[in-house]
């Protein structure tokens, strides 16, 4: 150490970003479009003192880059910029505060919310520069990993085979008992063979992971004694939360990930990352300078053209990403090969995704990241999933993205809750919000949002809950929200507004109470799971998880979000398990759209019919506090015979006849596992109880009088 900190940064090169080691020494390179001068400063192994600054010597477009013979994996450095301190003119350089690589790796460092970190410091706002922070800042570490990844392979599941599983690392698995307690809610407890046990069981093909890129908790939430479960609130793209390895050391903890997703693949398994790159742990005007504001505040943030001292703030977090400038678009295409080609990763969903495809303009599907998606030979073959709005002006943009990218379709969710929550909260008066006819289109694919753009089906990801709001469980127990524990006076999430009149709200002892919301529950599952598009679950929702009301549980690291594997309701997961297994074998929807039109044979790919038989048209499509409708499909997905979709939403059973031929009954979603025995023939009928759909299936070929789809 002392030969390097004594020594001249060689010119180096300016690229690749970051710092890289060559096997000889470490090449660095930073961009800064507006610094005077950018230094490098190196630090002893625990990063607690400086022990020498070196000045980058080259500036080549905007990139800072120089060389340091000799030095060796394991470096801990940051960075210090020079610059003018105008936030008049959106520059906000503050040489005092030393800066965290954008390309780190490895981050080195506790990060505790200290004066010292700001700038004007909060000691002596007078003084528009502060205090050195360089005792407490996060700092980088040289890594050169190597991995033995064996024969991994992704699994490459097709779109139409796809159902995901939106989890938490740690809330997972830590309260598995089946688990070694020191692996529980880590990497490595996602990996054990009772996790994957329960996946593969499941039937899910990919797991949708809660962020674990590096991220901060907000200043808020430390001074109440609470932190950012959720993470997302990230500042190294490039960097694995090591908080959810059971590992203690970093290197070890990507090991401990990259086993993970080892292990995931030979079980036939994806791994999808939730990422932000919307904005960053850096908040708005008054936050710390911890990296990007003080490399280059104009560059790497949107800033209001008429004000440049504040943050345009389409995230809801103080700051945007502007990705409009090419170094940080680098910056987020960089970050995603890393987690696929380093990671091994298998795709994306990306948090309040329009923030990405915003221009000068507006959003455009045209916009400089999705062309760069487009045409990248490693990221144009991974799943990308869009959350499809954020919190700007014309910001909701479902069905509005690009060719190629799925997206979270919330008018599902809506009207599906709609169609079964709220009716059954309402006695008879069906919801305006999800008549018949709505509900038929958000079954098959919600082509009013996806065809006209030639996208298919399953460019729609179907889900009634998410991470974001009440469990499945918690949907249909409360009539408010209970997030008290928040600490923001419960003012926090959304309402549910479900207005239950089931006698009481959260957990109950009546047996009545309790079997209409499992039957409520096993509904929302089954529609989700058989409706055409690609379903998502949120964990937990198949054991009966509960959050006791909270539907903004972000900032919960306790047993209030953990999954409570002592309490799970087996018979749900039984039938969960059940109607997986049937998408899989049946695929009852194809991944192709239904145009209600017969073939040679008189066979229709698909007819909408009322319970009495007759062809649903017209007017009936809209028809008021009509709670049930038949859907005959002529040519499923898998299935060699039609099948045929029972719906009664009402509160009492319902009586339907069945179309000519012989059908038995596959699923019934008011019995506890959704086993059913019941069949019968042509102008019979069968009872569907209140609150429940059911699966028929076609045991011979006489299909002649499926009739078209009028809607």
């Amino acid at each position: 150490m002392d030969r390097l900190i004594t020594q001249a940064l060689q010119v180096g090169h300016p690229w690749p970003m970051g710092a890289h080691f060559d096997g000889h020494g470490v090449n660095f390179a930073v961009f800064s479009s507006h610094a005077q001068s950018m230094e490098l400063c190196l630090f002893d192994a625990d990063g607690q003192h400086e022990l020498a600054r070196l000045p980058l010597p080259c500036h080549t477009v905007d990139v800072w880059h120089g060389y340091l013979p000799g030095a060796q994996p394991g470096l801990v450095y940051g960075l210090r910029a020079h610059g003018p301190w105008r936030p008049d003119h959106g520059h906000r350089f503050d040489a005092s505060k030393l800066l965290l690589d954008p390309y780190a790796r490895e981050i080195v460092g506790h990060f505790d919310w200290r004066n010292e970190h700001f700038t004007p410091d909060r000691d002596f706002p007078r003084y528009k520069r502060g205090h050195d922070n360089a005792a407490l800042a996060l700092k980088g570490r040289v890594t050169h990993d190597q991995f033995d990844w064996a024969d991994d392979r992704p699994p490459c599941i097709t779109l139409t085979d796809t159902v995901l599983y939106e989890c938490h690392v740690k809330g997972f698995s830590k309260l598995n008992p089946q688990l070694p307690a020191e692996l529980r809610g880590s990497y490595a407890g996602l990996a054990h063979p009772a996790s994957i046990s329960h996946l593969r069981g499941l039937g899910i093909t990919a797991v949708s992971l809660l962020p674990v890129q590096y991220s901060l908790s907000e200043e808020h939430l430390t001074k109440q004694g609470l932190s950012n479960y959720w993470g997302y609130n990230t500042l190294g793209f490039f960097c694995l939360n090591p908080h959810l390895a059971s590992a203690t050391n970093a290197r070890a903890a990507r090991d401990e990930f990259r086993t993970m997703v080892r292990a995931l693949h030979t079980a036939g398994l994806e791994v999808i990352l939730d990422v932000v790159y919307n904005h960053t742990a850096e908040a708005d005007e008054s936050g710390p300078t911890l990296s990007f504001r003080g490399l280059d505040n104009v560059s790497y943030y949107r800033l209001p053209p008429d004000n440049p001292s504040r943050y345009e703030n389409y995230s809801g977090c103080g700051n945007t990403l502007n990705l409009r400038h090419p170094k940080v678009l680098q910056m987020v295409m960089d970050s995603l090969r890393y987690w696929v080609k380093d990671m091994h990763v298998d795709g994306f969903r990306f948090d309040l995704a329009p923030v990405l495809g915003r221009t000068d303009t507006g959003f455009s599907a045209q916009a400089a990241f999705f062309v760069a998606m487009a045409q990248d030979p490693v990221l144009s073959r991974v799943k990308m999933i869009a959350e499809p709005w954020d919190t700007g002006p014309g910001g909701y943009q479902v069905g509005g993205f690009p060719r190629g990218w799925l997206e979270w379709n919330d008018k599902f969710r809506d009207c599906m809750r709609s169609f079964w929550v709220q009716s059954a909260a309402a006695g008879d008066a069906m919801p305006s919000g999800c008549t018949r006819g709505n509900f038929a289109m958000r079954l098959c694919g919600s082509s009013d949002l996806f065809r006209e753009r030639r996208r298919a089906p399953a460019k729609s990801v179907n889900y009634v809950v998410s991470h974001d709001g009440f469990t499945l469980l918690d949907l249909v127990s409360y009539n408010q929200r209970h997030n008290e524990a928040n600490l923001e006076d419960n003012r926090d999430g959304h309402n549910n507004n479900l207005s239950f009149n089931c006698g009481e709200e959260g957990p109950s002892d009546d047996p009545v109470v309790r079997e209409f919301r499992a039957r409520l529950q096993r509904v929302l599952l089954a529609n989700t799971l058989l409706a055409q598009g690609t379903p998502m679950l949120c964990a937990g929702d198949e054991v009966g998880h509960t959050q006791h009301g909270n539907n903004n549980p972000y900032c919960q690291d306790n047993a209030s979000t953990w999954i409570d594997w002592s309490a799970s309701d087996p018979d749900l997961l039984a039938f969960s398990q059940h109607v997986v297994s049937l998408r899989h074998q049946l695929l009852p929807f194809a991944n192709r759209w239904y145009n209600g039109v017969a073939d040679g044979n008189g066979l229709y790919d698909v007819s909408w019919r009322n319970s009495d038989g007759s062809v649903l048209q017209g007017d009936s499509w809209h028809q008021p506090n009509v709670h049930t409708l038949a859907c005959l499909i002529g040519k499923p997905g898998r299935s060699s015979t039609p099948l045929l979709l029972l719906f009664n939403a009402g509160a009492a059973s319902a009586t339907f006849v069945l179309p000519n031929g012989h059908w038995h009954a596959l699923l019934d979603s008011s019995h506890h596992r959704g086993q059913s025995e019941q069949q019968g023939t042509g102008g019979m009928s069968v009872q569907v109880a209140a609150h429940s759909l059911m699966l028929l299936r076609q045991s011979n070929r006489d299909n002649r009088d499926i009739g078209p789809d009028r809607q």
